[in-house]
This record gives structure tokens, C-alpha cells and sequence, in this order.
């Protein structure tokens, strides 16, 4: 079965790992138990957190303890900062499909996909890891 929405596995990865990290403070988490947890590949993930981890949103510790923290506030990482951070900045155009030239003068989806499109954005850009 097919959905109308989908979020890369990266991308998937990173949030509920995020948020798994965010519930779990201040114990830090490693990627093999992140990896454990969530049922997947600890080679993709860790290449999820290099990403985070280059991009400011945690930062490792070494050692026995050791593993990965928040590197700021959880109410300060929203999910679309994380989205972004894996996916690439996300750009709401008048195209739904990213076209710049339509052979309909008006959009056969009218403005219900810009608007579902900014709905997610807005959605994403408000939730944050302070919930977990």
C-alpha cells in the first residue's frame, strides 16, 4: 500500500532518533543502541548522525558514558530543522511538482497541494523535541 506522504528513511531516521535522544536526557545514547531501538541499520544511522552532529544539533562524548547528547535545548530543535538538515532546505514554490513551465494555465491541483504543502511546513516547523 502506498501513502501519499513520505519521509526518507534518513530523514525518519533522524527524527525519531532525535527523539528518542530528547526523552532519554540526560543519559547519553550511542548509535548502536539508537540502532537496536529503532530496528535498523546502525551504518545508515550513523551516517544520519554525522550530519546532526556537523550541523550543531548534538555532539558526542567519548568514553564509557559516552555517546550522543542535545547540543542545545530540546524547545529549540524543531523537526523541520532536523528534516532540513538531511533532506535540504525545503522550498515552497507555486509548484507543487517544482515545475517552472505547466501546459495548463492554471494548476490542475489548483492551490490544494501549496496549501496541504505549507500546512506540513508550518506543522513541522512548530513541533519540537521538548514534547518527548
Amino acid at each position: 500500500m502506498s501513502n501519499l506522504i513520505n519521509i526518507s528513511e534518513a530523514a525518519s531516521l533522524a527524527l525519531h532518533s532525535m527523539a528518542l535522544i530528547a526523552r532519554n536526557q540526560p543519559q547519553r545514547m550511542n548509535v548502536k543502541v539508537l540502532a537496536r531501538d529503532l530496528d535498523v541499520s546502525q551504518t545508515h544511522l550513523a551516517k544520519v548522525f554525522q550530519k546532526l552532529s556537523k550541523n550543531g544539533l548534538v555532539k558526542s562524548v567519548r568514553g564509557p558514558a559516552g555517546g550522543f547528547e542535545l547540543d542545545k535545548p530540546a524547545e529549540d530543535i524543531s523537526f523541520l530543522e532536523i528534516y532540513e538538515i538531511i533532506e535540504g532546505k525545503v522550498n515552497l514554490t507555486d509548484c507543487p511538482l517544482g515545475k517552472t513551465h505547466c501546459v495548463f494555465e492554471t494548476c490542475i491541483f489548483g492551490d490544494e497541494l501549496n496549501r496541504i504543502s505549507a500546512d506540513i511546513y508550518a506543522t513541522l516547523k512548530e513541533m519540537n523535541l521538548s514534547k518527548f
